[in-house]
């Protein structure tokens, strides 16, 4: 039989478990771009931050003010949405993708 004390800590660990599960992604896409790129974005609910695998490499883009459609950046990338064209910025180099 468990004891009290250990039953207490035992549920209180559980409810830990539970609490710290991994957020649900919300919405992936995977995009193809002009220049022979491809990555995939997720958005999390209540993130203001675009997750992506580009390159081998998972990074967390977050949200910039932008005056026209969504631009998320971070260091020498950015991830411009707009009604009309996704654009993939590294550097100097820009390249227009399509959601596959």
């Amino acid at each position: 039989m468990i004891g009290r004390r250990k039953f207490i800590t035992l549920l209180g660990a559980a409810a830990i478990v539970i609490v710290q599960a991994p957020a649900v992604a919300q919405t992936f896409f995977t995009y193809s771009c002009l220049d022979g790129s491809e990555f995939v974005v997720a958005f999390f609910a209540g993130e203001r931050s675009a997750h992506l695998q580009l390159d081998g490499k998972a990074m967390s883009l977050p949200r910039r003010l932008s005056l026209s459609g969504t631009r998320y950046a971070k260091g020498d990338i950015t991830l411009r949405i707009t009604k009309a064209v996704t654009t993939l910025k590294r550097g100097k180099r820009s390249t227009e993708c399509t959601a596959a």
